[in-house]
């Protein structure tokens, strides 16, 4: 029997379903959570409202439910795939660390700045944007990785 998923007996699901490195314990983005239909940013654009800085512009509308819902706009300007994909890594991981209130589609668009922007530099312009938006739960406090001070 392989381990490896070739073989019999099923050892590859088992393998490949197992969780290890260094994402064990961290909550991911369900599907739920991701705004993906064109017709869901464009709602966005025309209805929502916007605030701006200079790493990012951030767009929220109300959408209903019980859960807030995520997009990420990342311009080919801001650089290649690599680059843009830590950019919402980078994006994701800071919307993780913070408590949003419940019920609202937010699309954050990144800037051309932000692609040489370090870590803690988008996690304040993110911090930023949502407490003039007025979305920061006051209830929970803002979360951090190991390591990282505030």
């Amino acid at each position: 029997m392989s381990c490896a998923g070739g073989g019999s007996g099923g050892a590859g699901v088992w393998l490949s379903s197992l969780r290890v490195g260094p994402w064990v314990g961290h909550r991911y983005m369900d599907k739920r959570e991701r705004l993906r239909v064109r017709r869901d940013f464009l709602a966005l654009y025309r209805k929502g409202r916007a605030w701006t800085h200079r790493f990012l512009v951030l767009r929220v509308l109300s959408n209903g439910l019980s859960h807030n819902r995520y997009g990420f706009v990342v311009s080919k300007r801001l650089g290649k795939a690599v680059a843009r994909n830590r950019l919402k890594r980078r994006l994701r991981e800071g919307l993780r660390l913070v408590a949003v209130k419940p019920g609202w589609d937010v699309v954050l668009l990144a800037r051309p700045p932000a692609a040489a922007a370090t870590y803690q530099q988008l996690r304040e312009a993110l911090v930023d944007l949502l407490s003039h938006a007025r979305l920061l739960d006051n209830r929970e406090p803002v979360r951090q990785r190991a390591g990282e001070e505030l």
